[in-house]
């Protein structure tokens, strides 16, 4: 009956779900103006967290990462993030899943809808006012006005004359700096259109420029050469980035963008003229082309953080260890206070028995079943033995776990006699949302901390009839060298965590029987909340 008090150790354990809390101060801005968006977690002292590194977002291009705040809160650590973002140009944006790695594992973030508009302007609304009255000035006193004049004679030619270096010097060209590869391209196609090609007749220049944009974004987004290559060059080194890059380009895309390149290379070198209609098809091809290019390409994470913030991290983690040591001591204590508090309520012929020789699931299965309710809320199961009550609060009290506001545990049985059945129900003091997933993992964690081997484990969804959902484990393991089948169901119900375990030897036919009739019966009490 160890393994029950392992599980109780996970569930406490495995609470708090590593998750990426998602936030911005604003959906909707002007553009230019700056979203403030907010990636919050809740980690362990000792764990290692790096925020990713990314010139864009999405559309969105970051124009501020702010430096991380931490906070502490009882035994775990909030890490906040922001970044400033920003967009030039109106519409509904998509700030995509940001990866945040929590040792090492990547763990996204939510996406967000926002919205640029443009900025507007409205002279009608302004206020009208009266023209004022003509002020009497008085007549100069003296020969101070001819001073003045003079003054300003001088000061004109002093202007007159820098207008005309200003207009008569040769300016420097000034070269535009742009953060992006897809800012630059968006805006060089805007200002193909300002050129007017099209209406000068100038078309080979036209799909020059045209072309050229495309090819110089391909080749600084995607880093490939596509200046000196062919079309066909061009297509092929695409197909074969998108594969490298793992970007999920359609084959369409790559044809149309094909199609409009050949198009260039005709009335570049054959004197072809298209339609009006096409060239505008053509356009409409590259600009979309760059667009699907740019949201196709990873948001890559950088996995090492500076040397700065990891050293931080590792000194923040070696302060932590004394108390890492008290925890891991109360913990065992508690192990060991519960163990010897199972054993004497236990204690006698039948757990000898039980614990060597094993149970007989065929007398287990053409017995009397009982169906009882267990634990707050309520879990109804029916068993073929009365599940016996654990004596585990005070043992819980006694070791610090403060959060815990009612813990009650049933059970029947044990691994080593191969047939185990445990039921669990856990509130909480204050509201806590339970990852039940994650609670999984830790559960089939700690069977093999127990001494299970060769852990095979799927997940899969579970609902009882009148609806209540949850999620169930299921799979098979090795202990002392006999191969074992099992099942998890867990609920979160009434902001607490209920389970419920069943293993037994593989292969047991009866043993299946009774773990199908036990798992049709499961029902809860329906909460306001289900999870």
């Amino acid at each position: 009956m160890k393994l029950k008090l392992y599980i109780l150790l996970l569930i406490t354990t495995s609470l708090f779900a590593q998750k990426v809390e998602t936030s911005i101060d604003t959906t909707k801005n002007k553009i230019g103006a700056q979203f403030t968006l907010t990636l919050k977690t809740k980690v362990k002292p000792t764990t290692i967290v790096v925020f990713p590194k990314a010139t864009n977002f999405g559309a969105l291009e970051v124009i501020e990462s702010y430096p991380i705040d931490t906070i502490k809160e009882n035994d775990r650590l909030q890490l906040i993030k922001k970044y400033g973002l920003t967009q030039f140009d109106s519409g509904k944006y998509t700030i995509p899943r940001i990866p945040v790695l929590i040792d090492k594992k990547p763990i996204f973030s939510d996406s967000l809808l926002v919205e640029v508009n443009n900025v507007k302007v409205d002279t009608l609304k302004q206020k009208l006012f009266d023209i004022k009255p003509i002020i009497q000035v008085e007549k100069p006193i003296g020969n101070w006005w001819k001073y003045l004049l003079a003054g300003i004679g001088i000061i004109g030619m002093v202007f007159l004359g820098y207008f005309l270096f200003k207009k008569y010097r040769k300016k420097p060209v000034k070269e535009i700096v742009y953060s992006s590869p897809i800012e630059k391209a968006t805006s060089l196609l805007q200002l193909l259109e300002k050129k007017e090609l099209l209406q000068k007749g100038e078309i080979k220049e036209y799909y020059s420029e045209l072309t050229d944009i495309a090819r110089d974004y391909i080749e600084e987004a995607i880093e490939i050469p596509a200046k000196e290559s062919t079309t066909s060059e061009l297509i092929l080194g695409l197909r074969a980035a998108s594969t490298k890059k793992k970007m999920k380009l359609s084959k369409e895309i790559l044809i149309s963008l094909e199609k409009v390149l050949k198009q260039a290379d005709l009335v570049k070198f054959a004197k072809s003229k298209p339609q009006d209609f096409e060239i505008a098809n053509d356009r409409e091809v590259i600009e979309n082309t760059i667009v699907t290019l740019d949201k196709s390409i990873p948001v890559t994470v950088d996995e090492t953080s500076t040397k700065a913030e990891i050293l931080k991290q590792q000194l923040r983690i070696k302060k932590e260890k004394r108390k890492k040591v008290i925890a891991i001591a109360g913990i065992s204590v508690f192990l060991v206070v519960g163990a010897l508090t199972f054993l004497i309520v236990t204690k006698g012929i039948d757990f000898i028995k039980n614990g060597f020789v094993g149970y007989s699931t065929t007398e287990l299965l053409e017995g009397d079943w009982i169906k009882s309710d267990y634990g707050d809320p309520s879990i109804s199961i029916e068993t073929p033995k009365v599940l016996t009550r654990m004596d585990v609060e005070k043992t819980a009290a006694k070791n610090g776990m403060a959060l815990i506001k009612e813990m009650q545990m049933f059970g029947y049985g044990s691994l080593i006699g191969q047939f185990n059945i445990s039921v669990s129900s856990i509130k909480f003091k204050k509201e806590t949302k339970v990852d039940l997933s994650q609670a999984l993992n830790g559960t089939v964690q700690m069977l093999e901390a127990q001494g299970c081997q060769n852990i095979f484990a799927k997940e899969a969804e579970f609902s009882t009839e009148k609806g209540i959902k949850g999620i169930k484990g299921y799979g098979n393991f090795t202990f002392n060298n006999e191969k074992m089948y099992y099942e998890i169901i867990l609920f979160s119900q009434d902001g607490g965590l209920q389970q419920i375990m069943f293993a037994h030897k593989e292969g047991d036919e009866n043993a299946e029987k009774i773990s199908e009739r036990m798992l049709s019966s499961i029902e809860l009490q329906i909460t306001n909340k289900n999870e």
